[in-house]
């Protein structure tokens, strides 16, 4: 009999959250690793409103969009202490605990839980499901891994009751998990490095997909100050754009997926070796799919040819960093878009057939010393070149080059505490950025 195996995709306890896109991929790939090594491998995604069976009391999920994203299930409850002042409504967002329990209860005794984390102020949620956990199946290494885990290593090993903190990619501590945690012979081991020998994700763990990833790279080859992905993947790797389409055509017809989302920090870089290569590919085959790209494209990289093969190949959701459009902002940020890069390729994607509201840019708000004079007129700039601006509100992340001004700014202990890294708080901005006028500013952004 296989030994099994749970994995677990938290909560969000947060003021604000929506699903775009949301997967929790890195959980599916060791799922997936797992079970190439004969372990039978459960998955339940507290995110996922189609995990609610048994329950007491079901509410009807909120409507999903098309493409694939939506609005998640919610709950309001009490804010953690250290904010309970703010006044704003906090929530728990997903599945309800009724929903949880019932479905850990009619499960077999796992011989490991595995629970994965995003975001490092998302941690109230990882705390209260491996609590239940516990209480559930007494004596069941808890591991949790995932990007909390692996920021703020020393915060989770004193505050989440896991019996083991795991940073870093899954994959990669294999041997290690396997052998030592779950007590099980190894017969399968990536190779390091190379994405192209990982299994497909678990994705038929999940429910009813609406969408799924894709994973094309990892890693960026920029090291902008404000970013963490620096610190989640060492290097800069990519698969064979070849085997990138196969994957895409196998889930389309095993699943019936259509939406794909690219959550990757560097689709564009260098795109003579993946991005080029992938469109043309999806473009032979007539998929017939759409991708999104929540996670910001590289602007410098748009010309006419990748233009078009963008809107042949099925993107619809195009999102762009530029970040900021003062000079010399750009330039402590990285340098690695200017202006003009952005002006050219809104006129190239314009003239590939995209209209000026599919072509989204990424503004930053709340950065230390970040005025909300440079706010606004970056917001005019992007909206008199004929694109829409997107604010994303700054959350300070421990270990990059930008935290010291971080800390030296916020008025918040942010060393001490996560749950200030919130977006939400503006923990770090100017004080020209006040409340009111970042509402103003997000008004102004709608008005496009």
């Amino acid at each position: 009999m296989k030994s099994s195996v749970l994995t677990i995709n938290p909560w969000i306890y947060d003021y604000a959250a929506y699903d775009y896109w949301m997967k929790p991929l890195g959980l599916l790939y060791l799922a997936a690793c797992l079970r190439e090594n004969g372990l039978d491998v459960r998955l339940i995604d507290c995110l996922d409103p189609d995990y609610r069976r048994g329950a007491s009391r079901l509410r009807r999920p909120p409507p999903r969009k098309p493409g694939g994203h939506g609005k998640l299930l919610r709950e309001r409850i009490a804010a953690p202490s250290p904010r309970a002042a703010t006044g704003k409504p906090y929530h728990r967002y997903g599945i309800d605990p009724d929903s949880l329990i019932a479905i850990l209860t009619s499960l077999p005794r796992p011989r490991a839980v595995f629970v994965t984390s995003l975001m490092t102020y998302w941690y109230p949620g990882v705390d209260a499901l491996i609590g239940i956990i516990k209480n559930i199946f007494p004596g069941v290494p808890v591991i949790l891994g995932g990007v909390y885990a692996t920021l703020c290593p020393d915060h989770a090993a004193a505050n989440s009751g896991a019996d083991l903190i795991l940073p870093g990619r899954g994959e990669t501590q294999l041997e290690f998990i396997v052998r030592d945690i779950i007590g099980a012979s190894l017969s399968y081991l990536p190779q390091d490095g190379d994405l192209d020998s990982l299994p497909y994700p678990a994705f038929d763990l999940l429910p009813r997909p609406d969408q799924l990833p894709v994973l094309t790279s990892r890693g960026c080859p920029y090291r902008c100050p404000y970013c963490a992905s620096g610190l989640l993947y060492r290097g800069f790797t990519r698969r064979k754009p070849d085997l990138v389409a196969a994957e895409i055509r196998h889930w389309k017809h095993a699943l019936g997926v259509d939406n794909f989302s690219i959550y990757d920090d560097a689709f564009l870089i260098r795109p003579e070796e993946l991005a080029v290569p992938l469109l043309r590919e999806i473009i032979t085959r007539n998929m017939d799919v759409s991708f999104h790209c929540p996670n910001g494209l590289h602007l410098r990289e748009i010309t006419p040819e990748i233009a078009v093969l963008l809107r042949r190949a099925g993107f619809r959701t195009l999102r762009f960093g530029l970040e900021t459009t003062h000079g010399e902002r750009q330039l402590q940020w990285g340098g690695k878009v200017e202006n003009l890069h952005f002006e050219q390729a809104v006129a190239y994607l314009q003239e590939a057939g995209y209209t000026a509201g599919e072509i989204a840019v990424y503004l930053l708000c709340g950065l230390p010393g970040q005025t909300a004079a440079e706010i606004e007129s970056s917001i005019r700039y992007v909206q008199s070149r004929g694109a829409r601006p997107i604010l994303a509100e700054y959350s300070p992340i421990p270990g990059t080059p930008l935290w010291k001004d971080a800390c030296a700014s916020s008025p918040y202990p942010l060393a001490e505490e996560p749950l200030f890294h919130n977006n939400s708080l503006l923990p770090c901005a100017h004080p020209s950025l006040t409340t009111s006028v970042y509402h103003e500013l997000r008004r102004l952004c709608r008005s496009s």
